[in-house]
């Protein structure tokens, strides 16, 4: 299937590593013009060149804090300046830390609001002039299986989260007239560092080792393992592509089945 995205501009957040970086790389495969953003410059400068060695083709970053309102700005006008437009925009970000209701201040709470869904907005909020000029666009905001089902540990995630769910199903109505579709991914049990490092902290919990406490999570997965993230960052890509024409304001879950909600 032709996807549409030979030259398609993309922005994908916090690419220097994990989901992000998947996504970044899947997208160069199909010929797209990729912008990465992360905090490490050298993180993001090995992306490029391994991007380049894979695909052929070259990416380009620009740093940024998706939590700082100025280093979305720059984002977004490095993005146009390169490349002429955005088509594309993957909002993603890291996870905040884990823990139960009693263990976070108001601090915290605002930490994990300015992260996990104030940086969301602002992208969004930024990309929307360059998306309705260049006559729609794709919207993807990453999120996670907690929003099906919570998880257990993850309170500043599990409310979050649902705030990007309830945003996203809004904007996909006022978005429809300007051909911008939205819509959330969510991923289960993808085998990157933030899932090891929580099952780091479920093993510490419960006494387990790391492999039994996987070996036990792979039980509850119909396909029986973790995923990878290339297979998250195919989904990612398709729904973000021009081919995905009528797919708008839905959760789509990367999950091997693990969730048994509807």
């Amino acid at each position: 299937m032709d996807l549409g995205l030979t030259n398609r501009p993309v922005i994908v957040c916090a690419s220097s590593s994990g989901l992000g970086k998947a996504a970044a790389l899947e997208f160069a495969r199909e010929g797209a013009r990729v912008m990465l953003c992360g905090r490490r410059e050298a993180e993001l400068q090995k992306v490029v060149a391994e991007i380049k060695a894979v695909t052929g083709r070259d990416a380009k970053y620009t740093v940024a804090d998706v939590t700082k309102p100025a280093d979305i700005a720059t984002l977004m006008d490095s993005t146009v300046a390169a490349f002429g437009g955005v088509h594309t925009l993957v909002n993603n970000s890291g996870g905040p830390p884990a823990g139960v209701f009693d263990q976070f201040d108001d601090a915290a709470w605002q930490a994990a609001f300015e992260l996990n869904l104030l940086s969301y907005i602002r992208a969004i909020r930024a990309v929307l002039p360059h998306m309705r000029k260049g006559g729609g666009g794709r919207i993807i905001n990453y999120t996670s299986s907690s929003v099906k089902s919570p998880l257990d540990n993850l309170i500043l995630s599990n409310t979050f989260r649902m705030g990007v769910l309830g945003m996203t199903k809004t904007l996909a109505t006022e978005l429809g007239k300007d051909n911008i579709l939205v819509n959330v991914l969510g991923p289960g049990r993808i085998q990157t560092a933030r899932i090891e490092q929580l099952d780091g902290i479920r093993a510490k919990k419960s006494g387990l080792s790391l492999e039994q406490v996987q070996a036990d999570t792979c039980k509850t997965i119909p396909l029986g393992r973790y995923g990878t993230p290339e297979e998250f960052a195919k989904l990612t890509v398709f729904l973000g592509s021009p081919a995905n024409t009528y797919i708008t304001g839905q959760t789509v879950l990367a999950d091997g089945g693990m969730v048994k909600a509807y």
